[in-house]
């Protein structure tokens, strides 16, 4: 199955011409949302060559190289020979994928940007991004853009639905209904996304089965490996806890989520850190609520 279209490619390509060399790009996203598949993509279609270097299984000799940036011409020699790929000044790029597992090459950028020969796209999930920077300098060279998962009309795109979304756009822009039969058939395409979701495993399991329940497989299977994710920062397991009772909480009658409800004698003013970090996972939206002249805003 082809790559599905993302609407950050254009940002990649306005980076490529506004940037020319200049700086490298930071992919910032929670995990699964297709950053890796999409920058390869870009790589492939917008470069001459590229080298993608995932982290998460790389070679010791390719890690080898980071640990001395004094000789660039060694550097470009070794990795070309390495992953077997040659290199063209200006017309390649180099990828270093999952960049949070190896902080060495994160600090590499500096040097490597510097030099100007090739250009360079770097992903990571949020939360391992800011936990492992210690005794490393973050490049200022860096760019940095946000992912997130595929949204209505990416998804619209995907099956085939360009014309659905349009015309749901048309009908909110000019307050303009198109009678009931059209309506039920927008909220039923729309439905049909809040059920598969904007992760693009989920949605190409949907588009290969038609199997709501190996959709649904899918998605837990994310659940949990971003709850394994949440333990290597709280090993306690409340962050955990809290994340699970979103769905719980949201279809009380209440205005608020309520930690001390999922945590006994726990405020949320005590977990206000590893909320903080569930934030920067991306893998929930917080929604801040306060009071002016004694009219409640939601902001």
């Amino acid at each position: 199955m082809k790559p599905f279209k993302r609407k950050i490619y254009d940002k990649f390509l306005e980076w490529k011409a506004e940037s020319k060399g200049s700086t490298a790009l930071m992919v910032e996203g929670a995990r699964r949302i297709g950053k890796s598949t999409v920058v390869e993509e870009f790589g492939k279609h917008e470069y001459k060559s590229y080298i993608l270097i995932d982290f998460a299984f790389a070679s010791a000799q390719i890690k080898d190289l980071f640990n001395d940036m004094s000789n660039l011409d060694s550097f470009f020699r070794l990795l070309q020979f390495y992953t077997k790929t040659d290199l063209h000044e200006r017309e390649s790029l180099i990828i270093f994928d999952e960049v949070q597992k190896f902080p060495l090459a994160r600090q590499a950028i500096k040097v490597l940007v510097k030099d100007r020969r090739y250009d360079y796209i770097e992903t990571g999930s949020l939360i391992s991004i800011k936990e492992n920077v210690k005794d490393i300098l973050i490049p200022s060279e860096e760019r940095k853009i946000q992912m997130h998962p595929m949204d209505y009309e990416e998804f619209c795109w995907a099956v085939g639905e360009t014309n659905a979304f349009e015309l749901g756009r048309e009908t909110w822009n000019t307050k303009k209904s198109f009678g009931d039969d059209v309506n039920r058939e927008l909220m039923k395409k729309f439905r049909l996304y809040m059920i598969v979701g904007g992760m693009p495993q989920a949605l190409a399991t949907f588009l290969e089965t038609n199997n709501f329940s190996k959709v649904d497989l899918i998605k837990r299977d994310i659940l949990t490996l971003y709850e394994n994710d949440f333990m290597k920062f709280d090993s306690t397991g409340k962050t955990s806890r809290i994340f699970d009772y979103i769905p719980a909480e949201l279809q009380k009658n209440a205005s608020r989520y309520q930690v001390s409800s999922v945590l006994e004698n726990t405020r949320a003013g005590a977990m206000l850190e590893k909320l903080s970090k569930l934030v920067d996972s991306k893998t929930v939206n917080i929604k801040l609520r306060c009071f002016v002249n004694t009219k409640k805003l939601q902001v």
